[in-house]
């Protein structure tokens, strides 16, 4: 058991540590001791992962002295609504818990994304703390303070920004990870690479099977990278009034596809991201912003490790071409009805565009092939 890089998100007073490590689950109630205090905790956690890992992380927290809970969700997207939120928050009334005490997210994206949220409105705001299960949770979703739930109009567009005390990134957790849930989490590894350093892509390009492989030295030098680079965009602009939104690379396409699929299991997050970066390449190139190659090159790393593309999205959402523009207009990026994409003008040269036409992206989505365009 070892904690391998600690990564700091600098926010003032609400800034917290992002610890990396390789079991440190079982040391979980070290960490989380001293900012629980005198009060409780509640795991909140899903029917795959909490049989997994609750009592482990039960077991650690009461040798520390931590009295806690668990209350465990449904598993997948379609938990995060306002029924599931509710049915938590009154749980966890009825336990009597205070603006003081402490929920623990241990899952994925989802458990995370909800029970930030909760933690935000529980009388007010209470503690929370992130043990995130899947790679996409360690690299991304987990840090930065976006929680969210979504709605029928859209994903996340119901939440707020809140951050965490804590993220706990225990690399022996992804051991049970399934693969495909590990490749959708590398997408969003790949993401920062596209997004900000052709470097670091470069290296995944030579060290992205290494990192699928779950190789200690590799996995730990990706998620540390990754979460280092969020951490930094997060600390410039935490609220996403600038340069944060270039974390949505891909996000926009990739948000409309999970929409049209209806938020259901054949189509996980990263999956529909990876689609959705190869298709804001292609738009960049179409526009004359970015060159083939590089359009061709992230292609051809996303196919060499099995990553989905745009043909290989479910049938229904690509018969749903002609919704997709109506799907984007609903963006949390967008302003004054105007679309903001995020772009490039290369690997690791992303940047928002704000006021994007729309009937020439909508003859872009309706013109995409089987195959791309």
């Amino acid at each position: 058991m070892s904690a391998l890089e600690t990564v700091r998100v600098n926010l003032g007073a609400r800034s917290y540590d992002i610890i990396i490590g390789d079991g440190i689950l079982a040391e979980a109630g070290k960490y989380c001791a001293p900012l629980i205090g005198a009060g409780k905790a509640a795991i909140i956690t899903d029917a795959n992962v909490g049989p997994i890992y609750g009592q482990a992380l039960a077991q650690s927290l009461a040798q520390a002295g931590i009295e806690c809970v668990t209350l465990t969700l449904p598993a997948g997207e379609a938990t995060k609504n306002f029924a599931q939120l509710q049915d938590m928050l009154e749980k966890l009334l009825g336990a009597e818990f205070e603006r003081s005490d402490t929920l623990i997210a241990l899952g994925g994206g989802v458990i995370g994304d909800i029970t930030g949220f909760a933690a935000s409105v529980l009388k007010r705001g209470c503690k929370f703390i992130q043990i995130p299960t899947t790679l996409l949770a360690q690299v991304d979703s987990s840090v930065g303070g976006k929680t969210a739930i979504n709605s029928p109009h859209g994903k996340n567009l119901i939440g707020a920004f809140y951050q965490p005390k804590l993220v706990l990134a225990d690399m022996a957790v992804l051991s049970t990870l399934p693969k495909r849930q590990l490749k959708a989490g590398y997408a969003e590894v790949v993401k920062y690479g596209l997004l900000g350093s052709e470097d670091f892509f470069g290296w995944l390009e030579a060290n992205g099977e290494k990192v699928l492989k779950q190789q200690p030295a590799a996995l730990g030098r990706a998620i540390a990278i990754s979460c280092r680079m969020k951490a930094d965009i997060v600390a410039t602009d935490e609220r996403e009034h600038g340069q944060r939104a270039l974390l949505n690379l891909g996000h926009s396409f990739g948000h409309a596809f999970e929409a049209l699929a209806g938020y259901q299991a054949d189509l996980l997050h990263g999956e529909a991201v990876a689609a959705g970066m190869s298709m804001a390449f292609d738009y960049s190139r179409a526009l004359g912003l970015c060159s083939g190659q590089d359009a061709a090159r992230v292609k051809a790393h996303f196919s060499s490790l099995g990553l989905m593309d745009w043909a290989a999205l479910p049938a229904r959402v690509r018969e749903q071409r002609g919704a997709m523009l109506s799907a984007m207009m609903q963006d949390k990026k967008n302003e004054g009805g105007a679309l903001t994409l995020i772009l490039t003008r290369g690997i690791g040269r992303a940047f928002v565009s704000k006021g994007e036409d729309a009937k020439k992206l909508n003859d872009f989505l309706l013109a995409y092939a089987k195959d791309g365009v």
